[in-house]
């Protein structure tokens, strides 16, 4: 019997589309959410970015997959990508309306942080300076607490944080959330500050032991301990200018 072969049905009809693996089942470092987490957002590329935003892809496709397919259609010009609107990305499968407003106001938040001022990150040059930063907070009172200003190499101010409230007359620091926290915002130099209720600026045996503590688990991560100051509303008391820091390092 002769058949016309353009009446057989294609055999792509009978073969059930291949399904990938989900992206939880890939090696960990291929994940794009464990990726940024290890290594960091810098590593990952557009289409990981994109597939953290989509979140799923759909049954036959991932979302790297799907994000791929989006970054396509753009020449991979986020730029482009941006000029698009909501209907445009409804044409893809496995976008939805909610997906594809979170792709443009994702893209509108870059955008807008592109346009944002740096802030003006204040430079620390003296004890003076670091204690009138920290004196009004710390001054009035009732408990002792211990704060730190956490600064770049050119003493810039990058973070500020208190790590322990305690008691009337002593409160406990954990070096390791001291250093926690230099780590987390790429610190280099650190001045240490707490207060005492008494008024008596004078410096415990605990002060300089907590402070040599510091100073030492600064230089295994080459992290420097600048100064240690305590302050009262009689004013502030600085170790560093005191000459009670261990290795005392030169003028911040």
């Amino acid at each position: 019997m002769n058949v016309n072969p353009g009446l057989l049905p294609s055999i792509s009809n009978y073969i059930a589309p291949r399904k990938r693996p989900p992206i939880r089942e890939w090696a960990e470092d291929d994940r794009p959410r464990e990726k940024l987490v290890n290594k960091g957002a810098a590593t990952l590329s557009h289409a990981e970015i994109l597939a953290i935003l989509l979140n799923t892809g759909t049954p036959e496709r991932s979302a790297v997959e799907l994000a791929r397919e989006i970054l396509d259609s753009v020449d991979n010009n986020l730029s482009e990508l941006a000029r698009r609107d909501v209907h445009y990305l409804r044409q893809f499968r496995g976008i939805g309306e909610k997906k594809a407003i979170t792709i443009l106001a994702a893209l509108e938040f870059a955008r807008r942080r592109q346009s944002e001022p740096l802030l003006d990150k204040p430079v620390i040059r003296s004890s003076a300076e670091a204690a009138a930063l920290l004196k009004p907070l710390l001054e009035d009172m009732a408990y002792e607490a211990f704060h730190v200003l956490y600064l770049n190499h050119a003493n810039k101010l990058l973070h500020h944080n208190c790590v322990s409230y305690g008691g009337i007359t002593s409160t406990t620091v954990d070096p390791r959330i001291v250093f926690e926290e230099a780590l987390l915002h790429k610190s280099t130099r650190l001045i240490l500050c707490h207060n005492h209720p008494s008024g008596n600026l004078r410096p415990s045996r605990s002060d300089i032991s907590i402070t040599r503590k510091m100073k030492d688990a600064g230089k295994l991560l080459e992290i420097e301990v600048l100064d240690h100051l305590i302050v009262s509303d009689e004013g502030y008391f600085s170790l560093r200018e005191d000459g009670l820091m261990p290795d005392k390092p030169d003028e911040p």
